[in-house]
């Protein structure tokens, strides 16, 4: 099960995207392009389908409506994010259009459900022209509504996104509270429940992630997930060294770079929905950086699972198994951010052609132009 195709209409960065995405995409370019905006699109779905979640939380966790409303949009007022889905019952399509009334609250113009391209749901229908309030909901939320499509919420519940930041690991008393957070507030907790609650999935996953860290990390030797005396768990980890029983430390003394590779590692074996990675390489040796991509093909052919990372890091993109058609550019206009594939550009094919990787390549289109002026910005 993955997405094929995704469609955005003034969403944030982007008036128009129009793109198909395979098993595995790299999304490049330069600060500020619109690489987690193009992300979100798909969180965005996932945050409208989930049973804690529907269509205003979505919009009110982004800000409203005019936060996520394109800047450079001009003609259309509605918002649109649509994809295309491969699922086991068929190919599916699902659109949402929105905009904000005159009290600046958020409404559904459009809904829309095809599955091989039959229609499934089309709104505004009558009942919506006959009480307007309806449109203040999906029917992709409701479990009364989405019957004949709940293939696909359930698909979207399923997408994961987690970019650790390991110092909400080292003190957790800054998020408590915080439930399914991106950023792995609540990473801990996640783990100790699967702990709890599904013991021999969450030791097979352990033992998985011990075996490459091992690799990874010089002198690890064991990770464990014990509870402290209050009942708060806590990351364990043994380290060899001259004393015999080597020494054991918790989550505030490991470094940033295994926080994060633990994460990343836990994520590729974290359920079988699309998996969003954004920046993976942030704080690893770029001889593991180096590996990640094989990791995710892995993933990817063994699971069946879409992989879709957001990156600049030359060493992620040197693996000789990326191909042009995996790697999207986003490349800023003084309009938008356009979207296009590595294997649209002929001078990028011409250069892998000739041998160099798909980082060597691509990169260097999407490097801003004025990066020599950066120095002397600080000159005396």
């Amino acid at each position: 099960m993955r997405f094929s195709k995704l469609v955005l209409q003034n969403w944030r960065n982007f008036l128009r995207v129009d793109v198909d995405l395979p098993s595995r995409v790299f999304l490049v370019g330069p600060n500020a392009a619109g690489k987690s905006n193009f992300l979100d699109a798909l969180r965005f779905l996932r945050d409208v389908a989930e049973p804690r979640g529907g269509f205003q939380q979505a919009i009110e966790k982004r800000g409203g409506v005019s936060k996520i409303r394109s800047l450079h949009a001009r003609r259309f007022p509605n918002v649109s994010v649509g994809i295309q889905a491969e699922l086991d019952t068929g190919l599916w399509d699902y659109k949402i259009a929105f905009k904000q009334d005159k009290l600046r609250r958020p409404v559904v113009c459009k809904e829309q459900v095809y599955c091989d391209g039959n229609i499934i749901l089309d709104r505004p229908d009558t009942q919506d022209k006959t009480d307007p309030g309806r449109l203040s909901q999906t029917h992709l939320e409701q479990v009364n509504s989405n019957e004949q499509f709940r293939e696909v919420a359930e698909f979207f519940t399923q997408i994961r996104y987690l970019h650790l930041v390991p110092q909400l690991i080292r003190e957790p008393d800054r998020s408590a509270g915080r439930e399914r957070d991106p950023f792995g507030a609540d990473f801990l907790e996640v783990l100790a429940r699967m702990q709890k609650e599904q013991r021999r999935t969450f030791d097979s996953r352990l033992r998985k992630v011990n075996d490459a860290l091992r690799a990874a990390v010089p002198q690890l030797k064991e990770l464990r997930l014990e509870r402290d005396e209050a009942g708060r768990p806590h990351l364990r980890i043994r380290y060899e060294h001259w004393r015999p029983a080597g020494g054991w430390q918790g989550e505030d003394q490991l470094s940033d770079g295994t926080l994060r590779l633990l994460g990343l590692l836990w994520s590729l074996l974290d359920g079988t929905g699309p998996l969003l990675l954004e920046e993976p390489e942030l704080s690893l040796h770029e001889a593991v950086v180096r590996k990640l991509p094989g990791m995710m093909w892995r993933v990817v052919r063994k699971a069946g699972r879409q992989t879709i990372i957001s990156s600049h890091s030359s060493e992620l993109l040197s693996d000789d198994g990326i191909c042009s058609e995996e790697v999207l550019l986003l490349d800023p206009t003084h309009e938008d951010t356009v979207v296009r594939t590595a294997a649209s550009d002929d001078e990028i094919n011409a250069l892998v052609a000739e041998g160099l990787s798909i980082g060597e390549a691509v990169l260097p289109k999407v490097t801003p132009h004025g990066l020599q002026q950066l120095l002397f910005s600080f000159k005396e």
